[in-house]
């Protein structure tokens, strides 16, 4: 039962690591002179620095469109029951940012 309890302890460990890493390349993907490489770039440094323990197999996807912006980071929780593999998936989506001139004529 204790094994059990650190196992899903770890598995949301790792799932709040992957949506932070999601997020933090989002907010760099989705800058108006952003792209969905730098978006990547981010969210797998982050990655690098935080997720060694918890998250193995971490992998980014980015999409950038010319209106919005996905990034998606799948990985495995770190298993301390043997064969048991809790897959890890964390998403962020937003808009581009862009500048939109007034037209209300103020």
């Amino acid at each position: 039962m204790l094994l059990a309890i650190v196992q899903l302890a770890l598995w949301s460990h790792a799932t709040h690591i992957a949506q932070a890493a999601a997020s933090q390349g989002l907010a760099v993907a989705r800058a108006q002179s952003g792209t969905a490489a730098a978006g990547s770039a981010s969210a797998q440094q982050m990655l690098d620095q935080l997720a060694r323990g918890p998250l193995t197999g971490a992998a980014v996807a980015t999409d950038r469109t010319t209106t919005t912006v996905s990034i998606r980071i799948t990985g495995t929780a770190t298993s301390v029951i043997p064969f048991l593999s809790l897959p890890v998936h964390a998403e962020a989506v937003g808009p581009v940012e862009r500048w939109v001139p007034d037209l209300a004529g103020g």
